[in-house]
């Protein structure tokens, strides 16, 4: 996408979703853009939905800026949304030097809604009926997920989720580096790109104590100091009750168990220490405190919670990688609409640092095949209903490449059962990879984020590359083909099909117009 196509989309994008003063915050992460905002009534959801560049709209009530509705999450898809960050970031900073005060826009009137149905005996479903009972799903859904363990998780992913960026680069040039490693190529360089590939690496530990107390209120880089301890080559020269450390002990959960502490220690300080002396006492007491008890307590304790998760995560799929690999694979998606699938963010980045690659990734990204699987189905199996299919047209390229919202939230889950049925898919694919796993072939993904095709670059483990692709583009295969049948014959009622796949009087699909050619429309049974 050119520049002057990333700025038409953010421009496109601002004023459906208030405008500048509407916007307290922007970040993103690998598919899409988050903005915290003050007024939700102001958000158009359906004219940014309409937008060819959209994806689909994901809301989140999870830990907003002071004074801000949300988090409103607008899918862009990998690569455009690091692209059009940047330009919407521009275009509200020169909106708010431009005119400090604008007036905001007004809400979207009732004009701009949709036409009013006929009788519900004769109206046909499309895709904004369906999108509209997605929205209203991830509404409910979202109050449901306001707990306090669920924004817990979510605050847990809001540390991982900015170092993404870097796992993935590190992790492609691992890649790299391993097959010049194998083919005996470029020698010289070798040595360079495993030093690229590592460095980040062995120092996630302070990224990840610098974002938790950035997190959770604290001063950032007293949260990185404390777990720049864990990673400090001098702690193996430490006897702590007679056991000795070693660097890296403890990783990525010591690291936000201890920057953790050290907010509570640096809050602690301001309320209790003098004004006049805080700038010295807080900081010196904050990483003081909390690093005698990282070096004491936390090293271990996390160090022997990490070496559990991957014990554990191996030994599941080696004795009971098929079963596994089904269980996984098929209670993704549910544990999306949960919530809880964020709790996994810590456990895939530990497993990474233990082994180089965690090995859940490639069974859960079977869920996307699933759902891939079931919205091709729902396409031919609703052959008349045109706005629906060009939906699945619109959503298929990006759920190939692992980003499923628009087609969970715009396809399956509102019809509700080809929700299952792509579930059934997913355990399918995760069942087929998580046997390989069971027979010795076990391999994994060098960073998180991506899922689907975009996942392939990342893929490594004890066997031969090739082997390793091939079984995991034989688990996409299968959970495909899964979800496809189980889709066309077990996702549809009859009463669904009388009520779906009908001709709607605003438009027919072009690709509908030969199967349905030289036929007589259905009449319609009144309800």
């Amino acid at each position: 996408m050119s520049t002057d196509k990333n700025r038409a989309t953010a421009a496109a994008i601002l004023p459906l979703v208030g405008g500048p003063d509407n916007i307290t915050s922007i970040a993103h992460c690998m598919t899409r853009l988050r903005i915290s905002l003050r007024d939700r009534s102001l958000v158009q959801d359906e004219a940014l939905r309409a937008l060819p560049a959209v994806l689909g709209v994901v809301e989140d009530l999870g830990a907003p800026p002071s004074g801000s509705w949300g988090m409103y999450q607008i899918v862009l898809g990998p690569g455009t949304v690091a692209r059009v960050t940047p330009e919407f970031e521009a275009l509200v900073a020169e909106a708010r030097s431009a005119a400090p005060s604008p007036e905001a826009p007004a809400a979207p009137t009732a004009s701009a809604a949709p036409t009013a149905p006929t009788a519900p005996s004769a109206r046909t479903v499309t895709a904004d009926d369906l999108a509209a009972q997605g929205a209203a799903l991830k509404e409910a859904q979202k109050a449901r997920n306001a707990t306090p363990f669920k924004l817990f998780l979510r605050r847990i992913a809001n540390i991982f989720v900015p170092l993404i960026p870097a796992l993935i680069g590190c992790g492609i040039i691992a890649g790299l580096n391993g097959l010049l490693t194998n083919l005996g190529w470029v020698p010289a360089v070798v040595p360079a790109l495993a030093a690229i590939a590592s460095g980040f690496m062995s120092l996630i530990a302070v990224f990840v104590g610098y974002n938790t107390a950035k997190e959770f209120g604290g001063t950032p880089v007293l949260g990185g100091a404390v777990a720049a301890i864990i990673v400090f080559p001098g702690v193996a020269k430490i006897d702590a009750f007679g056991l000795d450390l070693k660097p890296g002990q403890g990783g990525v959960l010591g690291a936000l168990a201890a920057a953790l502490l050290a907010v509570y220690v640096e809050k602690w300080c301001r309320r209790w220490v003098p004004e006049t002396l805080d700038v010295l006492v807080t900081p010196t007491l904050t990483v003081l405190i909390s690093g005698l008890v990282t070096i004491f307590g936390l090293m271990y304790l996390a160090g022997g919670a990490s070496a559990a998760i991957g014990t554990f995560a191996n030994w599941l799929l080696a004795s009971g990688g098929a079963f596994a690999g089904l269980v996984l694979g098929g209670l993704f998606l549910p544990l999306v609409m949960l919530g809880l699938h964020q709790a996994l963010i810590p456990l895939h980045t530990t497993l990474i640092e233990q082994d180089g690659y965690t090995v859940l990734l490639p069974i859960l990204a079977m869920a996307g095949a699933g759902q891939v699987g079931a919205a091709i189905a729902v396409y031919y199996r609703l052959p008349r209903n045109g706005s629906l299919r060009a939906t699945i047209r619109s959503a298929l390229p990006a759920g190939f490449l692992g980003v499923g919202e628009p087609l969970i939230y715009g396809v399956s889950l509102p019809l509700g059962r080809p929700f299952v049925t792509a579930c059934i898919g997913g355990a399918a694919g995760g069942a087929f990879v998580g046997l390989f796993h069971q027979l010795g072939v076990a391999f994994g993904s060098t960073a998180i984020g991506p899922s689907g095709w975009a996942l392939f670059p990342l893929l490594d483990g004890r066997s031969s590359a090739g082997i390793t692709l091939a079984i995991y583009a034989g688990g996409l295969l299968v959970g495909y083909l899964v979800g496809f049948a189980a889709t066309y014959f077990f996702g549809f009622t009859r009463q669904m099909l009388t009520d779906l796949d009908t001709d709607p009087d605003r438009g027919q699909d072009p690709d509908a117009t030969t199967a349905t050619a030289g036929k007589p429309p259905k009449e319609r049974v009144p309800a």
